[in-house]
């Protein structure tokens, strides 16, 4: 198979001794989650897009969520969708591929509006981001006069700009209580709200927008997982329902999960998160044993090897947010920002 770039010469995408020889150290980090028939899909792919990148000084997000040879084999900053964004500030690169959803690029493209930011596809939505508009903020202030509005970064630049303050899973209460107010709006992820809502005296207002990975879990669904294995660890997002937070032995976000089976080396452990995160934590941790119920994010997965090599030799679809829009939003998440540096 050949194919021919846009912006370069013509690569061969075919598996030869050349190719398995250069990828062979990136096989190795996915070795223990990855048969090895299936890595001469990938490698040429992956050489190819790493040639790629250093060519024209880009650099490739993965959230936690991609699959295995996206995360470990072609990403430059892997994390959570804020600390992709902030970190890809940090780099010199011109060009930002992020291997996410749109609303990762856009707060990407905030955080650095010298560059250019792709995203691979443009259909990569989110249940979640899309359940709030703009005009839905606006309605609520009319609703709540001077009550402040909370959202998550999983959210629209459009969202962003029409709010007070961003927040994270990971800081939702301290940005909450930061704010001095007896009560305040969180939004959108009704399940994030009500676990804020059991940790601080803030009077909580919650909007119903979930996402369609994590409300799926349940509660009956985690006391299965536990029968006969007492030493089962169960790690759970707080944007699952308030019954599976409760059969938890942790509730934190991907970031806390991955520190916490980084920290502590539990000897099995289960994720309740989107399954390609256990892939990615287990390649960091060959000791813990990972069981693994896989809700599947359907968006993420239309991140892949060949859309990112294509993003790159076309260099689309590059993700715009309007200037004012990304000023307002810009200072919402800053407004976060500040409060973690107080």
């Amino acid at each position: 198979m050949l194919t021919t770039l846009d912006r370069s010469r013509p690569v061969s995408l075919e598996y030869s001794p050349a190719i398995a020889a250069e990828t062979a150290p990136l096989y190795e980090r996915v070795s223990r989650i990855m048969p090895k028939m299936e890595w001469p899909v990938h490698a040429p792919y992956v050489a190819e897009i790493n040639r790629l990148k250093r060519e024209m000084n880009a650099v490739i997000l993965a959230h936690n969520y991609q699959t295995p040879e996206i995360f470990n084999c072609v990403a430059d900053v892997v994390g959570d969708s804020l600390s992709l964004a902030r970190e890809g500030a940090k780099t010199d690169a011109d060009v930002i591929v992020m291997a996410g959803v749109h609303f990762m690029a856009e707060t990407a493209k905030i955080l650095s509006p010298e560059k250019t930011v792709l995203i691979p596809d443009v259909r990569a939505g989110c249940s979640l981001a899309e359940s709030i508009t703009a005009a839905d903020i606006r309605l609520l202030r009319q609703r709540y006069p001077g009550v402040p509005i909370v959202a998550y970064v999983n959210t629209s630049a459009d969202v962003k700009a029409e709010v007070d303050i961003c927040c994270t899973s990971a800081n939702a209460v301290q940005i909450v209580e930061s704010l001095g107010v007896p009560e305040v709006i969180c939004l959108p992820d009704e399940y994030l709200a009500q676990y804020v809502a059991s940790q601080t005296k803030v009077k909580i207002i919650t909007w119903h927008g979930h996402c369609e990975v994590h409300e799926r879990f349940t509660g009956a669904e985690i006391r299965r997982l536990r029968e006969g294995q007492d030493n089962l660890i169960v790690l759970a997002h707080p944007e699952c329902p308030q019954d599976v937070l409760a059969e938890a032995d942790y509730v934190g976000s991907t970031a806390g999960m991955s520190d916490y089976v980084g920290n502590r080396q539990p000897k099995r452990v289960v994720l309740i998160t989107e399954c390609s995160m256990a892939d990615n934590v287990a390649v960091q941790n060959p000791g813990v044993e990972f069981l693994r119920p896989c809700n599947m994010c359907p968006h993420m997965k239309l991140i892949t090897l060949p859309k990112i090599l294509h993003a790159l030799q076309t260099m689309s679809t590059e993700v715009v947010v309007d200037a004012d829009v990304a000023a307002r939003a810009r200072r919402s998440v800053e407004n976060m920002l500040a409060v973690g540096r107080k």
